[in-house]
């Protein structure tokens, strides 16, 4: 039973549509960073893993705002770059200096744009 499970999560990753993917792995990195932020004792490993994975999942989504033919209008694209580069930010800092507190901003950051990818 369990591969059949297995299976079925696998198909439903790869038939999600483009903004329910981005969600998942938004929650993805918040769940990572949940992780470490409440191990006792704190993992700075984990630390540093979260934040580098959600750099590199903020980094594509910069990078796709900024492309010329992004349809999204000028000022929502300006918000998400401001949101990202404070995002990425925060995500060096952490691979540098691992600590929990800077990261109840970046799940929250993470857990709402999900949630509104979600509509």
């Amino acid at each position: 039973m369990q591969n059949g499970a297995q299976a079925y999560a696998r198909m439903a990753q790869t038939t999600a549509n483009p903004r329910e993917r981005e969600a998942q792995l938004l929650l993805r990195a918040a769940a990572r960073f949940a992780a470490a932020q409440t191990a006792e004792p704190f993992d700075r490993t984990a630390a540093r893993e979260a934040a580098t994975f959600n750099r590199k999942l903020w980094t594509v989504f910069l990078s796709s705002v900024l492309r010329a033919e992004n349809p999204l209008d000028a000022a929502t694209k300006m918000n998400i770059k401001k949101i990202a580069m404070f995002v990425l930010d925060r995500c060096h800092s952490l691979e540098i200096n691992p600590s929990a507190e800077p990261m109840s901003a970046l799940i929250n950051i993470n857990r709402n744009l999900a949630e509104g990818l979600r509509g």
